[in-house]
């Protein structure tokens, strides 16, 4: 059984799109689609430098392209389930049919703004965590007044919070972590800081048609199977200011049955994640076109 699934916010490098557009049709669907959202995805996905596209209004949209762009280089495959982190959600809606790629870049553009308006309120930002036990890690981020925002699984928590309580982090870090490593992103996202984006989002989403999805749909918020449309896209609202539970995730790939993992552009942090936690699963990361014929044979192996 085969699961895609599509990586979130600070995977992104510069250039990471450029020899994706060079496959046929890639650039007309790209121009298309900047058009549609008011943001010209090709510059940015080829041109731009790391701190352009560490800006969350740029970043989402340019995630989501990328994830859809290279799903669709993969042809006609029958994924058992899809699932995303963070704004990979909408990534995910969209392979399994429950938003068209209109749909989801404009849901995506739409959440980029909102967050990163409300990241500009106070500011804040996001850590990685590198071993530990959660058990001990996130009583520890919460006596900081930080958000344990990514489970990920793997021996990895995110935490998020205002940039004096990363440092503090920093300065105090939970017994049996490694390191404490700052990410690519501009805000602490997944948190209460994130709520005046909620109230954006939900209003944008009323204005969506939600199908139900075609194939399991993985949610973050619980690791749970979504199987009504309605409640992929409520689940989309509210995931933006409560923690991502890819650990949970990953159990529910487990409990699915899960051979293999195909990780869309620009693929890496979720099959590392992968490698460690589900072991005998086999896994592909998705970089660049160079990797499709290969991802194409696993597919063909593992898929429905």
């Amino acid at each position: 059984m085969l699961v895609l699934v599509a990586p979130g916010q600070g995977s992104q490098t510069p250039g990471f799109l450029t020899e994706w557009l060079e496959l046929p049709g890639a650039a007309d669907r790209v121009a298309a689609w900047s058009d549609a959202i008011g943001l010209d995805l090709a510059h940015y996905g080829t041109k731009a430098d790391a701190d352009e596209i560490r800006d969350t209004a740029v970043a989402q949209p340019l995630l989501v392209a990328a994830g859809l762009l290279s799903a669709s280089a993969l042809g006609d495959i029958a994924p058992g389930a899809v699932a995303g982190h963070s704004v990979g959600e909408i990534t995910a809606a969209a392979l399994s049919g429950v938003l068209d790629d209109a749909a989801a870049l404009s849901l995506v553009r739409k959440r980029g703004l909102a967050m990163a308006d409300a990241a500009a309120i106070t500011e804040t930002g996001m850590a990685a965590l590198l071993g530990g036990d959660p058990e001990v890690t996130v009583p520890h981020l919460e006596k900081l007044g930080l958000t344990p925002a990514n489970i990920n699984g793997g021996g990895q928590i995110v935490a998020a919070g205002t940039m004096e309580q990363i440092a503090a982090l920093e300065a105090d870090k939970p017994e049996g972590v490694r390191r404490v490593v700052p990410l690519k992103v501009a805000g602490a996202f997944h948190t209460h800081h994130m709520a005046p984006a909620v109230e954006t989002l939900a209003e944008a989403a009323k204005a969506l048609a939600p199908a139900d999805p075609k194939v399991a749909y993985v949610s973050n918020k619980d690791g749970e199977a979504v199987a009504s449309g309605a409640e992929v896209l409520e689940r989309l609202v509210g995931q933006v200011a409560n923690p991502v539970r890819w650990d949970l995730c990953m159990e529910t790939f487990k409990e699915l049955g899960v051979t293999a993992l195909v990780e869309l552009c620009p693929g890496g942090t979720l099959t590392g994640l992968a490698k460690r936690a589900l072991p005998g699963v086999k896994t592909l990361a998705l970089k660049t076109p160079a990797d499709l014929d290969a991802a194409r044979e696993l597919i063909a192996e593992h898929a429905a």
